[in-house]
């Protein structure tokens, strides 16, 4: 199961949006979070893809 986070970033002309999912490690089963910063139109495949 994965948490979806969600955060909107306006730096000068650019809109840009930071996501954090978090993903289950399948070596040890730990979760850990995953961050990335990207337009807002791209955080839809971000947090959908495995």
């Amino acid at each position: 199961m994965a948490k979806k986070s969600v955060a909107t970033l306006q730096t000068g002309s650019k809109r840009l949006t930071k996501a954090i999912k978090m993903v289950k490690s399948d070596k040890t089963g730990a979760y850990t979070f995953v961050e990335a910063i990207m337009a807002p139109d791209q955080v839809n495949d971000y947090l959908n893809k495995k």
